[in-house]
């Protein structure tokens, strides 16, 4: 086995800008570390996502911390502010996206145990508070990621890239 460089890495990715994104956006609801804010479109641009909005005390891009871990992603990534997030949502309703947060509530389900619908908006929470339970009325879906030890939760940029991915994986050739 050879490993690639990165050279060859961008050789054989020339011509993912012809694909079409996956339709999905993410929104992060008052998260408190600009350096989750700058994984988060890190992963957004790896995964092809449609954009990102940024919700409440949420650093944007011009936070230098986003971009310390953003590597260049806060310029690839579409993305907008709102200072409440329940008009993004009122808004993305409107439009036809399907809201599923990622939370523990009563009704969430395990998340490999969901078919998902597109368009899709995910929104993932604060580090501390979760999802504010104001915008769990525009929750089509509630689901989470099962722990096992003591800890109730992962860090919110690994836990929302373990969703994206499985997003990406049900969405599969159509992209």
């Amino acid at each position: 086995m050879k490993k690639l460089s990165h050279q060859e890495i961008l050789e054989l990715r020339k011509n993912n800008s012809e694909l079409e994104c996956l339709p999905v956006c993410l929104l992060l609801d008052n998260i408190r570390s600009s350096y989750n804010v700058g994984s988060l479109f890190r992963l957004a641009d790896g995964a092809g996502l449609e954009k990102i909005i940024l919700a409440g005390i949420t650093s944007t891009p011009d936070n230098p911390k986003v971009g310390k871990t953003a590597l260049g992603a806060e310029k690839t990534v579409p993305w907008e502010y709102h200072v409440d997030a329940s008009r993004a949502l009122e808004s993305l309703t409107r439009s036809g996206y399907h809201i599923v947060v990622l939370e523990h509530i009563e009704e969430s389900q395990v998340y490999w145990d969901v078919e998902y619908p597109y368009p899709l908006c995910l929104v993932v929470g604060n580090e501390v508070n979760g999802v504010d339970e104001r915008l769990m009325k525009y929750a089509d879906r509630a689901i989470e990621i099962p722990m096992r030890g003591e800890k109730n939760s992962l860090n919110v940029s690994t836990a929302t890239s373990i969703i994206v991915y499985e997003l990406l994986r049900q969405w599969g050739g159509r992209g």
